[in-house]
């Protein structure tokens, strides 16, 4: 399918552009059209609708649909009011930190929460295992996957600490509570 007359064609630096965001999308187990939506929204110069991306990428509604609400939920797009239209116009997320906290909050930290949970049930299942050598060995893997979660969750202050300036992060009942100042940024 070509694209019609009035979308115009993806140049070659868009492409590959795109491309780069395909792979960052890949890399932290994001589908292709996410990174293919965000970099096409990237790319312009001025928001699209959601015709324009399908058009613009020559990819389904569905992908595009779906694309658009993880996105969205990652709070790497937002939403822009175009006077005179009724659709709903797309803008990209530009800040880095930004984009990292929506992963972070809705990616990473309700795993994160929920792992202790999970590591507790594996104890439990543990004190059932009948042959001790079996045991031992498990606690000990156990203790490895309880240190990891452990250090998880130190590294994430100093993630956003570098991006942005925190100076405190918690996880509590999945919500990111951050405190900064001028002090803090001047820092980073």
């Amino acid at each position: 399918m070509t694209a019609p007359k009035d979308t115009p064609e993806l140049a070659s630096w868009e492409a590959a552009m795109i491309d780069s965001f395909v792979r960052a999308a890949a890399l932290i187990g994001l589908p292709r059209s996410i990174g293919e939506i965000y970099g096409c929204l990237y790319c312009s110069p001025e928001p699209l609708t959601f015709d324009d991306i399908a058009e613009r990428l020559n990819i389904s509604r569905g992908s595009v649909s779906g694309g658009l609400k993880t996105l969205r939920q990652l709070g790497a797009v937002k939403l822009h009011y175009a006077p005179g239209s009724r659709k709903d116009h797309y803008l990209p997320e530009l800040s880095m930190e930004r984009l990292v906290r929506g992963f972070i909050k809705d990616q990473f930290t309700p795993h994160l929460e929920s792992s202790a949970e999970r590591l507790d049930a594996v104890e439990t299942h543990l004190a059932d295992e009948p042959d001790p050598a079996r045991r031992e060995h498990g606690l000990q893997r156990l203790n490895t996957l309880r240190t990891w979660r452990r250090r998880a969750e130190k590294l994430l202050p100093l993630v956003l600490a570098v991006l942005g300036g925190a100076k405190r992060f918690s996880i509590s009942d999945s919500r990111l509570s951050m405190g900064m100042d001028d002090e803090s940024r001047s820092v980073v």
